[in-house]
C-alpha cells in the first residue's frame, strides 16, 4: 500500500491549487489516508488483549509516587 499512498501524495502536491485537479487529487489523498487509517486500526484491534498480573511481585504494586 505503501507505493500507492506515495503516489498519491506525489499527485496531490503537484497539482495546482485551486483547480479542479487539485480538488480531486486531494480528495483521493483523504480517501487513501482514510482507508489506511482504517487498516491500522483493524489491525490494532486484532491484538491480544494483555492480562495484569493479580499474583506474585512482579506487577502487582505501583509505585505513584515515581
Amino acid at each position: 500500500m505503501q507505493p500507492v499512498v506515495n503516489a498519491t501524495v506525489t499527485n496531490a502536491s503537484s497539482a495546482e491549487p485551486g483547480s479542479v485537479q487539485g480538488a480531486a487529487a486531494v480528495s483521493v489523498l483523504r480517501q487513501a489516508l482514510k482507508a489506511q487509517a482504517a487498516s491500522a486500526l483493524q489491525l490494532i484491534e486484532s491484538l491480544p488483549q494483555a492480562s495484569l498480573a493479580t499474583s506474585g511481585h512482579l506487577g502487582t504494586q505501583l509505585n505513584t509516587y515515581a
